[in-house]
């Protein structure tokens, strides 16, 4: 653990994001970046992930949000970002792709299914459920979600359970949380450029759609 860098990592890029800020929502950012720091110092963030909290930090923050960074939304489960603005709230999920070296053969359907169980998990606790990702990385994301809820499939539903309690089985996933789990939107994170863009799933899905081959998920 290097603390000393750490620090000076996030505070050159929540420099480099404070430009694009009102001076009245700079101590919103700050207060991301100093929740970061004090989560480094228990081994609990690393600073790539760290780096992508604070970019999507400062856009929402830039859209009138109040942020926390790594906030505990149930008994098992902590949200990457947590916004309040108004009566309305916003949960931002990153996703890096990262996989881990027992799923180095089945790399994609593991994805998918932490895709399927990050958007059926968090999106009930929000009324704004969001998935983000560095440009570098592809979302696999199924279509069902970008459909109303009753306009679902239960047979498709059912498919996705099965598929998800493959990889998720503790707790495994209701039915219902997939039924009504909604996606409404993606971020697409330049780091090196220091923003963030949103999309509208659809328009990631027509983006992205092409360089994946869905026929070995199949979903």
């Amino acid at each position: 653990m290097d603390l000393e860098k750490f620090q000076n990592d996030v505070y050159e890029i929540t420099e480099r994001l404070s430009k694009d800020l009102n001076e009245n929502d700079l101590p919103k950012l700050n207060y991301v970046r100093q929740k970061l720091i004090d989560m480094y110092q228990k081994n609990l963030v690393k600073i790539n992930h760290s780096v992508l909290e604070l970019i999507c930090a400062s856009n929402l923050i830039a859209h009138g949000y109040s942020v926390e960074a790594e906030k505990p939304i149930s008994d098992i489960l902590v949200c990457d970002i947590f916004a309040t603005k108004g009566d309305g709230t916003a949960i931002i999920e990153i996703e890096t792709g990262f996989t881990p070296p027992e799923h180095a053969l089945d790399t994609v359907e593991y994805y998918t299914a932490r895709i399927i169980s990050k958007i059926a998990r968090y999106s009930k606790y929000c009324s704004k459920f969001s998935l983000a990702t560095p440009v570098i990385g592809v979302l696999p994301i199924p279509k069902l979600f970008l459909e109303p809820p009753n306009a679902r499939d239960q047979d498709k539903i059912s498919k996705i359970k099965s598929f998800c309690d493959k990889y998720y089985k503790n707790p495994p996933i209701p039915d219902d949380d997939i039924l009504n789990a909604r996606l409404h939107s993606v971020y697409l994170i330049n780091m090196d450029k220091n923003f963030a863009k949103e999309l509208d799933p659809c328009s990631y899905l027509d983006l992205t759609e092409k360089l994946l081959d869905k026929s070995e998920v199949n979903l």
